[in-house]
């Protein structure tokens, strides 16, 4: 099992520079746990690229439906009390937060290219290039 954010999932579904390493991750573990507030953040980034013609809207539906799919047996909540904490003491967002507050609760590190979030929790986070190596 590995946590991540939406920086981690949005490469395994739009074409980047980080696909090969998210599709690496996904190789080494298909059970990827994240917060559901993951997918509103996909969201917004699918429309963003469609919006900028990097995707068709259909392109984009796929890649919803496909994240959806992969993402959702393993949805972990964490209550809006747990975030807010994690906020207050990272002096992070709300909404990143919740990816804290979430490795925090089932023990692993979080996955993520945020490197601002990466330097707020350091003992919580780990880039992917980590998690490959020490996988």
């Amino acid at each position: 099992m590995v946590v991540v954010d939406t920086n981690i999932i949005v490469p395994l579904y739009v074409q980047s520079a980080r696909t090969e390493a998210a599709k690496a991750l996904r190789d080494r573990d298909d059970v990827w746990r994240t917060e559901p507030f993951a997918l509103v953040e996909f969201n917004n980034v699918l429309a963003t690229y469609q919006r900028a013609e990097y995707l068709t809207v259909q392109e984009a539906k796929n890649c919803l439906a496909g994240a959806e799919l992969f993402l959702q047996p393993n949805y972990f909540v964490v209550s809006h009390e747990s975030a807010l904490e994690m906020a207050l003491r990272y002096n992070v967002t709300a909404y990143d937060a919740r990816f804290l507050a979430l490795a925090q609760q089932v023990g692993e590190r979080l996955i993520t290219e945020d490197a601002k979030l990466r330097a707020a929790a350091p003992e919580l986070t780990q880039s992917m290039a980590e998690a490959l190596v020490a996988g």
